[in-house]
Order: C-alpha cells, then structure tokens, then sequence
C-alpha cells in the first residue's frame, strides 16, 4: 500500500487573472506539501500528468516544474492517457513507491484546458484524440461518439432523458458546496429542453466544461511517512488500468465500457475489496450519460438507472457519487481531473472534505475512476481509510 500523506487542488474554472499552469502547480503543490509534514527535500520523484502539449504550450513540464518548484535532481516524469492522464500519473507515483525506487513521490496533475484555445479547436483537438485515420479526418466529434454510445446503453438498459437530466442536477448541486468548482448550479428541469443540443440526446447541459487548474497529492512509503501522518493518512491498496479497441463501432458492444470493467477488477483484486465496500465514488462523467454507462462498468450498480433514480448516489444516498460536483460541476481540466479525484477520495476518507459535502459516517473504502477516449483508456484507484481516520 502507499500513503497519501498531502492532496490539495485549485479551484478549477477559466482563467482570466494572467495566471498560468505553472502558478497552478505551484499552488497546489505547496498546500498538500504543507499537509505532508515532509520537507521537499524528501521527495524522489515528480510525476506530472498533461494531456497535451497545445494547452500548456511546454513539450517538457516535469522538468519545468521541478525547476519551479525546488526539485531539481529528482527524477522527473511527464504521463498522458487522454482523459485518463491524471489517474495514471497517480498510478507512476504508486508504481515508484512499490518497487522501492522512491520513498516519497510528489504528483501534479494540470492542464490550462479552458484559455489556450478557442472552443473550435479544442473539438478539432478532441477528435484526433480517437483513431486519426477513422474517426479524426472524418471530422467526428467527441460529443458524437459519446451520444453514440449512450443510446446503445439506454436502449439496452431503459435510460431516459429524464436520467441525464438528473445526474446533471445532482452533481452540479454537490458543487454548490464546493468553493474549487467550475458549474455550481441549481437547475431547473425546463433548462434542458431549452439548452442547444450537440448532439442527440446531449444538450449543452448535458456537457462537462472545459476548466483550467492543478492539484497535488505527495505520496509515501507507510515506514517513510512523518508519525502524525502514518495512521490518519489515506492508503492507496489498489490500482488497475486497461484498453480498448479506439473505434467505437470497432467493439462488440459499443454500449458496454469493457476496459473500465477490467481495469476496477484489477484494482479491486489488488486492494481485497469488492464494489460493495465502496463507500463513496469519483467517477469520469464527461457527459450526464457516462456516468452511469461507469457505474456499470465499474460494478458499483447492477442497475445504475434504478439506482440513481431511487437516490443511491445522493449525496445522503448508499453510494454517493461525484460529491465534488464531478467533472459535470466541479470542472475538468483534463490532466488535473484524476489527480483531483483521488485527492478527494483522500481527504473525505481522513474526514476532511468540504463542510456540506463530508459523508458523516465512517467510510472505509472510495473509488477514482477516469478514461480517455469512450472508456478507451481506464484508470481505477481503490483508496482505503487510514487506521485512526
């Protein structure tokens, strides 16, 4: 296991300050040093997840910001994985840790996702993020294969409109006690007829932002942690990651996220847990639908649907889901986003959450879940309560 010994993040929105994602990362990173007890110094390695060069403009950020940050002579590492960069950067920092290369390993995950470029761009962008020579030069969108995918799964599984609509509601109300979030928001149900559609049956609303900002855990060997932090702080006891074919139609179930369903296996199988230890999940909902296609994907619920429409994943639900206000509320700047999963998942299990949205029963176990592409590429983190949380 590893311990989370620090977990800090930025507020997550746009920019308009004349900051950029090295003041992020530099935030982020003193505040959960702070919380570490540790000196940077201590600190072997920094693993640095960004998504893509075009938003920070830096083709070597690990070096950069080991520069910046007073961490020069560590060994330094940059991660990508799409929109699972950040959850598997956290997964290079646990790898480090258990095979002895590092006692303590600082990451940072960050991505000016929502100034550098203009919104068409970043369509443009997003869709060489799926198979160039099949889905990019054809111009296809991500909102488009993600529409896909959802009506394969509702036809399947009896979704409605009705359902996007309130997963959008849920997570966006759970940001409004989040003082980092992008979209806090109280909808009513007669926004969504009147959002523009994207892409049928997404509308606007039905869409995660794009958000620019950073966030940090520090990580540690349990015999390496400082005393006050070796039993109150968060263990990471599992990890798993898995692919899938890129070309959605290329899948024998376009509906269905295979990899997320392998990848939680492997961590579950690596941590001892199974989906009903899970007290509380971040999950990856770029889209209302994604949601729920995870849930399944990740075991949480054999009938998401049912589930989220008997309040399941309330936040005074059995498993609440996406307490930060998700990627639909709190805001996703891509490389940050699994980064700030996990730190969430670390502070509600200390009992150090935002007040409004701490579960205020013991939790034993939480659940971080990203994916790049449509489920192409998935990163699960189990987390598990230190002794004296």
């Amino acid at each position: 296991m590893v311990l989370v010994i620090g977990a800090a993040q930025t507020p997550f929105n746009r920019r308009r300050d004349g900051s950029g994602f090295r003041d992020w990362s530099g935030d982020a990173f003193e505040a959960a040093l702070a919380m570490s007890g540790i000196e940077r110094r201590d600190i072997d390695a920094l693993i640095v997840g960004s998504e893509s060069d075009f938003f920070t403009l830096q083709l070597n950020p690990a070096s950069v910001l080991a520069q910046d940050l007073g961490l020069c002579g560590a060994e330094t590492l940059r991660v990508e994985g799409g929109g699972a960069t950040g959850q598997l950067a956290v997964h290079a920092g646990v790898d480090r840790i258990l095979s002895g290369r590092a006692r303590h390993v600082a990451v940072i995950g960050v991505d000016p996702s929502a100034s550098t470029l203009a919104g068409e761009s970043i369509r443009e962008l997003y869709g060489y993020s799926f198979d160039f020579w099949t889905d990019g030069l054809s111009g296809v969108t991500a909102t488009a294969l993600y529409a896909l995918s959802w009506q394969a799964f509702a036809t399947a599984n009896g979704g409605q409109i009705d359902d996007l609509n309130a997963v959008t509601i849920k997570n966006r109300r759970n940001a409004m006690s989040n003082p980092d979030a992008h979209l806090p928001r109280e909808h009513r149900v007669e926004e969504f007829a009147a959002s523009p559609m994207i892409a049928s049956p997404y509308c606007r609303l039905h869409c995660s932002p794009l958000s620019d900002g950073a966030a940090a855990l520090i990580l540690s060997a349990p015999d390496a942690a400082p005393e006050a932090r070796r039993n109150r702080a968060p263990r990471i006891t599992g990890i798993g990651a898995a692919s899938d074919l890129p070309g959605l139609g290329h899948r024998a179930d376009p509906a269905v996220f295979g990899a997320k369903s392998r990848a939680a296996q492997r961590a579950y199988d690596m941590a001892g847990v199974t989906p009903s230890d899970i007290a509380v999940a971040e999950v990856y909902d770029a889209y209302a639908g994604a949601e729920l296609q995870a849930i399944a994907a990740l075991g949480l619920s054999p009938e998401p649907i049912r589930s989220l429409r008997d309040g399941d994943f309330d936040a005074d639900g059995t498993c609440p889901v996406n307490l930060s206000g998700g990627l639909m509320g709190q805001g996703a700047p891509v490389g940050a986003t699994g980064v700030g999963q996990t730190a969430t998942c670390a502070l509600m299990l200390e009992g150090r959450y935002h007040a409004g949205l701490q579960p205020d029963r013991p939790l034993g176990h939480a659940l971080a879940d990203t994916h790049g592409g449509v489920g192409t590429t998935c990163a699960v983190t189990i987390l598990s309560a230190g002794a004296t949380a």
